[in-house]
C-alpha cells in the first residue's frame, strides 16, 4: 500500500520566506531593555485622561475648577491632576479650597442625620399605627382620638396613699389647673400622676378617694393596671404603651413622686437630643445583682446576669428617666413579650440593652439634695432633678419639697424661657 505524499505548495513556501524578515525583527525588538519610567508613567497619564474623557467624568468636575478653565484665562492654576501608576503622587481631579471640603463633609454628616431621624420616625410612626389599629396586640386600651402633639410627657409614679406626697409637689414644681394647661398648649409640657387601679371589686374606697382627688386637680392619668409594689415593670410598660396612644410626643419621662424636678432644665437637656433617634437619658449606673432572699431589691432570676457577685448592666436609676419616642413606641408595640425583672429601672435597661439606642448619662439628673443642689445652682449648674440616694428619693419628701424647690429650684418663669 503506498502512502501519498501532498503535494508541495510553492505560495506557502514563499509567504513563509517573506514573514521570516519580521519576525526576527519581533524578536529583535523582544530583547530590547523596557520601557523607562517616565515613558511607563506618560502611558499611564494618557490612558487615565482617555478613559476619564469617554466616562464623562470631566462633567462632573467641581464648578470652582470648571469656572477657573472655562473663560481660558485662568486654566494653568486648577488644571486635571491625576494619580500615577505607582500611587506615590496623590493627586485628584478639580482641586477645593479645604474649607470648601470641610463644608461639604458637615452637609453631608447632616444630611446622613436627618435621612436617619426621618426613616426613624416613619417606621416608629408605622408601627405606632397599626399598633392603634388593633395590629399591637398590647391589651391596653388606646384613645380612639388621634394622639395630642407634644414635646415631652412627664409621668409621675405615685401610690394611692401618696396624696401629700402630690400635693407637696403641686405646691412646687407641679403647676396646677390653668397654669398646667397652658404649659401643655404653649410649650408642649404634658404632666401627669401615673395611677391605675387597686384590683377591687366594683372598685374599692381607695379608688373612690383618687376619683375625687381627680375631679378636682385633672392631673392623673389612670392605668389598665392593678397597683402593687412588685408590679412597677408592668406598670412601666402601660405607662409607655398608654402615653403613646394618648399624646405624640418627643419624649417620655417618668420621674417618682418623691423628686424634685426643675421643668426648665429638664426641657433644655432634653431638646438638644431632639434630632437624635433612639436616646435613653438618664443617670446611668450598674449595682450588683442581689440573690439573698428578704434584702431590698432582691433580684430572683440573679442567674441570668451570671455567677454570683456580678453586676447588671448599664441602666437609667430608676427615680427618673426619659426616653425618645421610637424608644416608647417600641415599648409601646412590644410589650406582651418584653420580659420583667424584679426591679422596674433594671427592666426597662433590659429592654433597651439589644436595641441600637444611644444611653445618654447626664449626672445632672440626680443631684443630692441641698447643700449639693444649691452649690451647684449659685455656681450657674443647676440640677435637673435632685434626690438621697439613701432614701431612693427625697427623704421625708413631704417636709422638705419646699425648701428644696426654694434652695434649688431654677425659678418660675424659667421653663417659659427654654426655646424648644
Amino acid at each position: 500500500m503506498m502512502v501519498r505524499t501532498p503535494p508541495h505548495n510553492v505560495a506557502v513556501d514563499e509567504a513563509l520566506t517573506e514573514r521570516q524578515p519580521q519576525l526576527e525583527k519581533t524578536k529583535a525588538l523582544r530583547a530590547r531593555a523596557p520601557l523607562s519610567r517616565k515613558a511607563v508613567a506618560a502611558l499611564c497619564v494618557v490612558s487615565f485622561i482617555a478613559g476619564l474623557l469617554l466616562s464623562g467624568s470631566v462633567a462632573r468636575m467641581p464648578a470652582s475648577a470648571a469656572d477657573a478653565g472655562g473663560d481660558g484665562g485662568g486654566g494653568g492654576k486648577e488644571g486635571v491632576r491625576v494619580s500615577g501608576c505607582g500611587g506615590n503622587n496623590k493627586r485628584k481631579l478639580g482641586e477645593s479650597h479645604p474649607k470648601d471640603l470641610l463644608n461639604e463633609v458637615s452637609r453631608t454628616h447632616q444630611a446622613i442625620q436627618s435621612l436617619d431621624m426621618a426613616v426613624s420616625t416613619l417606621e416608629m410612626e408605622l408601627a405606632v399605627e397599626s399598633a392603634r389599629s388593633g395590629g399591637g396586640g398590647g391589651g391596653t386600651a388606646v384613645a380612639s382620638k388621634p394622639p395630642q402633639k407634644a414635646f415631652v410627657v412627664i409621668g409621675i409614679n405615685t401610690a394611692f396613699t401618696s396624696r401629700k406626697r402630690r400635693d407637696s409637689l403641686r405646691d412646687t414644681w407641679v403647676p396646677r389647673g390653668e397654669k398646667l394647661r397652658k404649659l401643655e398648649t404653649e410649650k408642649g409640657i404634658v404632666i401627669r400622676f401615673v395611677i391605675g387601679h387597686s384590683g377591687a371589686r366594683g372598685g374599692g374606697a381607695l379608688d373612690r378617694a383618687l376619683d375625687a382627688e381627680e375631679a378636682e386637680t385633672r392631673d392623673f392619668l389612670r392605668l389598665d393596671h392593678a397597683e402593687g409594689y412588685h408590679e412597677l415593670s408592668s406598670k412601666t410598660r402601660i405607662y409607655f404603651t398608654t402615653a403613646v396612644a394618648t399624646w405624640d410626643a418627643d419624649f417620655y419621662v417618668k420621674v417618682d413622686d418623691d423628686v424634685h424636678l426643675n421643668l426648665g432644665m429638664l426641657s433644655s437637656r432634653l431638646a438638644k437630643h431632639r434630632t437624635r433617634p433612639r436616646v435613653y437619658v438618664g443617670c446611668m449606673k450598674s449595682g450588683p445583682v442581689l440573690s439573698q432572699k428578704g434584702v431590698k431589691y432582691h433580684e430572683p432570676e440573679y442567674w441570668k446576669f451570671g455567677d454570683e457577685g456580678n453586676k447588671y448592666f448599664r441602666h437609667a436609676t430608676g427615680q427618673i428617666y426619659a426616653i425618645s419616642k421610637d424608644l416608647a413606641a417600641y415599648i409601646s408595640i412590644n410589650q406582651p413579650i418584653l420580659h420583667r425583672f424584679a426591679n422596674e429601672d433594671v427592666s426597662l435597661g433590659a429592654w433597651l440593652i439589644g436595641l441600637e439606642v444611644e444611653h445618654v448619662d447626664d449626672r445632672s439628673m440626680c443631684c443630692a439634695t441641698p447643700p449639693d443642689c444649691e452649690w451647684k445652682k449659685r455656681a450657674g449648674n443647676v440640677c435637673v432633678a435632685s434626690f438621697d440616694w439613701s432614701c431612693s428619693g427625697v427623704c421625708k419628701s413631704v417636709d422638705r419639697m419646699r425648701h428644696i424647690h426654694k434652695a434649688c429650684g431654677e425659678g418660675e418663669g424659667a421653663v417659659w424661657n427654654v426655646a424648644m
